[in-house]
């Protein structure tokens, strides 16, 4: 029988579920009215973008293409072991010859071990030159190769630009290593966490069962697998009895599946007589021929998949790399223009000018910054460590603060891929198990429930794999519902547990099939009536027709009625709307007269019975939530991040989790159907918020389907397969979503892998899962992500506030080297200096950003996406897609994009930029957030950078003027800067005299003392100024004042450490000779500067009010219907009803 259940979401999208037909089936139910939930979601999140997606060539499949050939499932057993030269017995497996060794060993030989290839690895010389490569390393070591230039023009007055040069090429080397130290110690830890134990199997060769390595097995072998064994390769079943297996690893699909001899199905993945490595033998034992092996296997198949995938760049990287190539082209066009400008300015004087586009090109580019963004993310990434979050990429710490769309699979993750005893109906009264708080005493002792518990113990086929523990430490070998109903009788029955099966002996056993779809057993157990008991447990309605009387809570026995019938569909209704696997208990107490206790029971003569027995009641089991799932959820979901389920389970199932989870709360299309009582198809778009895709309607989804899939705020996908995951991540990052996929199993590592930041198990998680994701959560704790979530929502805030506070100091640098150059002025700030301000202070203070604290103990997650997903922003990145297409072409036979050559690129690069429509979508409106924003802009260069660069010109003519030189001696001065005349050099080459303007003579040690103390004072009045302007960039939603400023105590460190460097510099006499500083400078000039620092607070605050006024912080909106309490509260809705109590 099957059933089959439509909800239309279009005419293309459907749900059809099929029970297949060797499962315990659920009744068909119509489901309870729910309490009407409302979304308050803004509505114009729900609506479709306006614009399709772009159509492009369809791609054709590549003759190189991995497809799933296993066609042997199609073959009678002789045939197959015909096609492999193996020796089989039908009759008898364990009579089976197999292979000789001889022959194993010649196709070891030909086809190579049975081994996934790993992953290849880029040597680590290789990775590290990768980080040398990158832009703002080039850059730096561009400056220092121009350095030793200058030695060529002028060795003796250019010999201190060799020092220079060598710091430029080392930071680039020393930031390139930070970045590739803390990869390879990622990777480190991650091997550590995969599986390097060989796995054995057992195999009959040479006509013995011998154990041997898994990776030695052949295609032809022979191999016995038993019960909790993991199956070591694709195996044709030849012969089983009772094998099940755990297909999750594969399919997602939580439910054992039944295999055996025969075959009925024409799809592989459905064969009857197939099992796959990497599977697990959840009861019974096979013996199977190996048909693949290594790559060729299944598994091996989809971990080519994930190989064919190409890695994302996280957003951050995008970010960084724009916002270097901004400063890379502001800093060469700035040095350039300069350069050309200095020239004639320095009366023809190359090397004079060369050294001052240098000084520009440095002042520009912030040296330290790369190695402050891997640090910064380092610090984070070890925090998120600390609460069981590994990092594989350092990106991965900000791009999980940064998705917009959450794609988790259920079974391992959000569930515990353990069945559990919920609810329990017997004596005509249901009980939930699960709500102990309320319960009126043991459970054991409520009435029929002792029974159950009975049946459930000793009508079982589990397995333990040690007694001397209690049963809830032990592992249990058998499917997940025998070990959900044994875990239930052992916690209950306490240690009289293990002595119930020796009490009462087995006489006589029907294991399950199905058939029958009920599992009989016949015990010694006495009674009132004779010594022996029957006890049935299996699929509720056939476990029913079996019965003729029902259970009471005197403990007498009824005949069944029409009443008694309807209570029972009424409960078995309610269990199965729930999505829980439902069982039924009977028991027959066998009369002595008919049954003696030495009466021999006979399968084949059928002499047990088979009908008048007594139902004793139902038990529903679900493979519960997480603890603290649906809390996690709902925080995802005040976040603003759309959180999908996409699992291989039973639509109905996935359905009922979710609404348990949050992560269903609105009305799916059927439903709005019924409250509004009308057709489904006349249900509006807009009337409805969630849905439930059946993976088979996948394939055939347009890109408009998609579209309107993804304007819903909840969406479950269920049966789904391992290219349907990575289809739905594809059409979901082509709505512009930074997509997170969390998942445990093989068929989950493709989408892990497309991902923008894949998420693995670390427990429960398959190795080809853990190469693939970007993340891993050690304790399996889908709650761990939102410790992760918070963690880079607030990297994201302090890189931010760490890169304003950085780069503000550019403009105090270039504006004094271009007025060297304009003007002219005395040099305020040569290059070393420069360098000494990115690399000293500013790394100190920049750092301390790592510690910062929220703002607000919750405001950052109630924050939207820093790049919400909607339907404008779904339009304009489609009007770039449009744009674009130009640009591309496409192969006419394989339907793929063709990469342009290097020439092309740049012209197309050329035509976009002078392009109308480029300009336009630049200035655009839009809620992105990114890094590197025009008000940060405007902050560093604009307001706070122009405060600051006035600030230190003040200090640096204040100085000069003490010392006797004026504004305009200051200019005469520089003009006279080289010969004959050569102010300000004091050795080698001595200045002349200098008569002021107002009369007083300068020598060349006065000259050479003025012009330190001025340099001297620039450089310390931009470290008081940068100072406070540390505080000034620390908040976002309130004023750079009160207790929020002291509450990173490294902020104060940080402090300390700068002005330590920056006292060494200035007043220690041995550094004053390669820094051109004076220890002379008076603190009293000290006050300029921190007079200006107090105008930047005052300037922030003031500012802070203006944005407040015109453009305030839009926090998500709240959603109705979240239940953010524990999810044990709700496994069960109630501790017991009475549904019709008769007697």
């Amino acid at each position: 029988m099957k059933e089959e259940k439509e909800i239309p979401l279009t005419e293309k999208i459907t749900i059809i579920s099929t029970d297949d037909t060797n499962k315990i089936k659920f009744a068909r139910v119509n489901r309870p009215e729910r309490t009407k939930t409302i979304q308050t979601i803004d509505t114009v999140a729900s609506r479709k973008p306006s614009i399709s997606a772009p159509k492009r060539p369809q791609k054709k499949a590549s003759k190189e293409d991995k497809q799933i050939d296993i066609t042997e499932h199609l073959l009678s057993p002789q045939e197959c072991a015909e096609k492999y030269g193996t020796h089989i017995e039908l009759s008898k497996a364990t009579e089976s010859k197999g292979l000789t060794s001889q022959q194993a060993s010649n196709i070891l030989t030909e086809t190579g071990p049975n081994v996934l290839s790993p992953p290849k690895k880029r040597h680590p010389i290789l990775k590290y030159f990768d980080c040398v490569v990158k832009l703002f390393n080039l850059l730096l070591i561009f400056a220092g190769i121009l350095d030793y230039i200058l030695l060529g023009i002028d060795f003796e007055a250019n010999f201190a630009n060799t020092y220079l040069g060598a710091i430029l090429i080392g930071v680039s080397l020393l930031n390139a290593f930070i970045e590739f130290y803390q990869e390879q110690k990622s990777q480190a830890l991650l091997d550590s966490f995969l599986n390097m134990v060989p796995a054995r199997c057992m195999v009959i060769r040479d006509s013995k069962v011998q154990q041997i390595e898994a990776a030695n097995l052949v295609i032809g072998d022979v191999v016995l697998v038993r019960m909790g064994d993991k199956v070591p390769a694709d195996l044709f079943i030849f012969s089983a009895s009772d094998l099940k297996v755990d297909n999750s690893p594969l399919t997602g699909e939580s439910e054992p599946q039944g295999r055996g001899a025969t075959n009925t199905q024409k799809n592989v993945f459905e064969a009857e007589n197939i099992i796959f490595n990497g599977t697990l033998v959840v009861s019974g034992e096979g013996y199977g021929i190996v048909v693949r092996t290594g790559d060729s296997t299944v598994l091996g198949q989809i971990a080519g998949l994930t190989a064919g995938e190409a890695k994302v760049q996280s957003p951050l990287s995008q970010e960084i790399s724009k916002f270097v190539k901004i400063i890379a082209s502001i800093a060469l066009i700035t040095a350039g223009v300069f350069f050309g400008i200095g020239f004639p300015v320095n009366n023809n004087n190359i090397s004079l000018t060369l050294n001052f586009a240098i000084s520009v090109f440095v002042a520009w580019v912030p040296e330290g910054l790369p190695a402050t963004v891997t640090i910064l993310l380092t610090i984070s990434a070890k925090r998120m460590a600390a609460r069981n979050v590994l990092v594989k990429d350092l990106q991965g710490v900000e791009t999980l603060g940064a998705i917009t769309l959450l794609a988790t699979d259920k079974t391992g993750t959000l569930t515990r891929n353990q069945m559990t005893v919920t609810y329990v109906w017997s004596c005509l009264t249901l009980n939930n198990v699960m709500d102990k708080q309320n319960q009126r005493g043991p459970i054991v002792d409520y009435p029929g429930v002792k029974e159950i518990m009975n049946i459930s113990t000793l009508n079982s086929r589990a397995k333990f794999d040690r007694v001397d523990v209690p049963v809830s430490q032990r592992q249990i070998l058998g499917d997940a519902t025998e070990t959900g109903l044994i875990r239930f009788a052992g916690e209950h029955f306490g240690k009289q547990f293990d002595s119930i099966p020796d009490e009462f002996p087995k006489v006589f056993e029907i294991p399950f099939n199905s058939d029958n779809k009920w599992a009989m057993t016949i015990h010694k157990k006495k009674h009132p009536h004779g010594s022996l008991t029957l006890y049935v447990k299996g699929a509720p309605e056939r476990v029913l027709n079996l019965c003729g009387s029902i259970l009471l809570e005197n403990g007498e026995s009824v005949p069944l009625t029409d009443e008694h019938r309807a209570a029972f569909q009424e409960t078995y209704s309610y269990m199965a709307s729930q999505g829980h696997r439902v069982l039924a208990f009977a028991q027959d107490l066998l009369n002595e007269s008919e049954y003696p206790s030495d009466f021999v029971f006979d399968k084949s003569k059928k002499n047990y019975p088979m009908n008048g027995m007594t139902f004793v009641g139902l038990v529903s089991l679900e493979d519960p939530p997480k603890h603290g799932v649906r809390e996690a959820i709902g925080k995802c979901r005040e976040a603003g991040i759309k959180v999908m389920m996409v699992t291989g389970d039973h639509p109905l199932t996935a359905e009922a989790i979710g609404r348990k989870i949050n992560l269903i709360v609105g009305e799916t299309k059927s439903q709005a159907a019924k409250r509004l009582n009308c057709p489904e198809d006349q249900v509006g778009e807009n009337e409805y918020t969630s849905v439930v895709i059946h993976g088979d309607t996948i394939d055939g989804l347009t890109d408009d389907d998609w579209d309107l899939i993804f304007s819903k705020d909840e969406i479950i996908f269920a049966r789904t397969s391992p290219k349907h995951k990575l289809e739905i991540v594809k059409h979901a990052q082509a709505l512009r979503h930074i997509v997170g996929v969390t998942g445990d199993g093989v068929n989950d590592a493709p989408a892990l892998k497309k991902a923008d930041l894949g998420i693995a198990m670390n427990i429960s998680g398959s190795d080809v899962s853990k190469d693939a994701a970007a993340m891993i959560l050690l304790d399996d704790n889908f709650a761990s992500i939102i410790h992760g979530i918070e963690e880079g929502r607030l990297i994201f805030v302090n890189l931010k506030k760490s890169i304003m506070y950085t780069i503000t100091h550019s403009m105090p640098e270039v504006i004094p080297n271009l007025l060297y150059i304009i003007v002219p002025l005395p040099l305020p700030l040569s290059a070393i200096l420069i360098l000494v301000i990115d690399l000293g202070f500013e790394m100190f203070a920049s750092l301390t950003f790592a510690w910062d604290k929220p703002e607000t103990a919750e405001g950052l997650m109630k924050l939207r996406p820093r790049k919400p997903v909607t339907p404008d922003s779904i339009d304009r990145y489609r009007r770039t897609l449009y744009r674009r297409q130009q640009y591309i072409e496409y192969d006419d036979e394989t339907g793929e994009e063709i990469q342009p050559s290097i020439l092309r690129r740049t012209y197309n690069t050329i035509h976009e930029v002078f392009s109308v429509g480029y300009w336009k979508e630049k200035f655009e409106k839009n809620d992105d957030e990114v890094l590197v924003d025009l008000p940060l802009l405007s902050w560093a260069y604009l307001e706070f950078g122009l405060i600051e660069a006035i600030g230190n010109l003040t200090c640096y003519f204040v100085v000069l003027w003490y010392n006797g030189i004026s504004p305009a001696d200051a200019v005469i001065m520089q003009h006279g800067a080289s010969a004959p005349t050569n102010y300000f050099s004091n050795g080698p080459i001595y200045a002349k005299d200098y008569v002021t303007l107002a009369g007083k003579v300068l020598d060349a040690a006065a000259q050479k003392r003025a012009l330190g103390q001025a340099q001297s004072i620039v450089y310390w009045s931009i470290m008081v100024m940068q100072m406070f302007n540390m505080f000034a960039c620390k908040t976002r939603f309130t004023l750079p004042l009160g207790r929020y400023m002291f509450s990173n105590k490294f902020t104060f460190a940080g402090i300390f450490g700068g002005a330590s460097l920056a006292a060494l510099i200035v007043y220690c006499p041995p550094f004053n000779i390669p820094f051109g500083t004076d220890y002379h400078l008076l603190p009293l000039w000290w006050l300029i500067a921190f007079g200006f620092g107090f105008i930047i607070i005052a300037y922030a605050c003031i500012r802070m009010k203006i944005r407040q006024r015109f453009t305030p912080i839009n926090f998500n909106p709240e959603i109705q219907g979240l239940r953010m309490y524990p999810t044990i509260h709700t496994m069960a809705t109630r501790d017991s009803r009475s549904i019709h109590r008769m007697v």
